[in-house]
């Protein structure tokens, strides 16, 4: 096989990789998510290198990630890839941090609240001594309002809750921090 400039050539991996969107919230690629851990290239010894594109899900059991292997193969034989490997990690474990700042926009454009707080602080679980904090209030994402109230822990999914909007009386989904 040619020598490839893996800088190029593995950005040009994750881009495809990037553009697969999540299937429960369409408006999300998995990059918006954080659950795009890596891509890397390697010699199979085929015309292309292989790909083998890591990701981790937001609850161990999710059902989605099926349906995103499933997307990241196709997106990448589309793109000339046949040989595909897509590895499923758990740990460490997901945390909402690790969704871009543009995914959260993505979401309150969406309809729902995104993940509002820290799960972590530089990379470590945040441990509290005393009481536990209790955020106040999530904010409506139609009128933005923050009287709003929870209606049940667990909504469409099980990384969402769903709030009502005491203002607007719209309900929404939450995306919980995690």
């Amino acid at each position: 096989m040619p020598e490839m400039d893996t800088t190029t050539a593995e950005q040009k991996a994750w881009d495809i990789a990037a553009t697969v969107c999540d299937p429960e919230i369409p408006v999300l690629t998995v990059a918006d998510l954080g659950i795009l851990r890596n891509v890397q290239l390697f010699d199979d010894g085929g015309p292309v290198p292989a790909v083998q594109v890591t990701i981790t899900p937001t609850y161990s059991g999710c059902p989605a990630m099926d349906a995103i292997r499933d997307d990241l193969t196709a997106a990448f034989h589309t793109a000339g890839y046949p040989h595909v490997r897509v590895e499923l990690v758990l740990s460490p474990a997901w945390t909402t941090d690790w969704m871009t700042e543009s995914g959260k926009a993505k979401l309150e454009e969406y309809g729902i609240a995104p993940p509002s707080g820290h799960t972590a602080v530089d990379g470590k679980p945040v441990r509290h001594a005393g009481p536990v904090r209790l955020s106040l209030a999530v904010k409506c994402p139609q009128c933005s309002s923050l009287n709003t109230k929870e209606l049940t822990r667990f909504g469409s999914t099980s990384c969402k809750a769903l709030y009502v909007c005491q203002d607007c009386k719209e309900p929404f989904d939450y995306f919980k921090v995690l």
